[in-house]
């Protein structure tokens, strides 16, 4: 039996791409790892545990968001800016960043969807959020199960 999680969507390494995109997909672990692969090492302090340090490796965020063709306005840079990533995880935590903080013309934040952490693979919980440099890990989410770009409307 598959799990479900927030708006039914399948947990243990399927996530969905979509919003204001060109090519909106499911992605699954697989796919993640076909992708190049970046290695980090954070330690982020959690209200419940505490200090947590953890190695990941799996793809920048950038790299998996554009997979799907974010409907960026061509030859219109800073149009960039108004975009935004929300992640959903399983369990329903949803985490959203701005496309500046990880646009290499921007933040060039080198944020992960991690594949392994610590060594081990993720297969059975899906894909987990990586914010190399949060003092806190609350934006670590794992179990991603969707990724949408969304635009704040232009003139407003």
């Amino acid at each position: 039996m598959e799990r479900t999680g927030a708006a039914g969507l399948a947990a243990g390494g399927v996530m969905r791409l979509g919003g204001e995109v060109r090519s909106p997909r499911v992605v699954a672990m697989d796919d993640l790892r076909s992708l190049p692969q970046q290695e980090r090492a954070v330690t982020f302090t959690c209200r419940k545990s505490g200090v947590r340090r953890h190695a990941f490796s799996g793809p920048l965020l950038l790299d998996v968001a554009a997979l799907a063709g974010p409907a960026f306005v061509p030859n219109e840079r800073k149009d960039r800016l108004r975009f935004l990533i929300s992640l959903r995880g399983a369990d329903g935590h949803l985490v959203v960043l701005s496309w500046a903080e990880i646009d290499p013309e921007f933040g060039n934040g080198p944020v992960l969807l991690g594949v392994t952490r610590d060594g081990l693979a993720l297969d059975d919980e899906g894909p987990q959020l990586v914010v190399p440099g949060d003092v806190c890990g609350a934006r670590n989410v794992s179990g991603i199960v969707e990724l949408r770009i969304f635009s704040e409307p232009a003139g407003r």
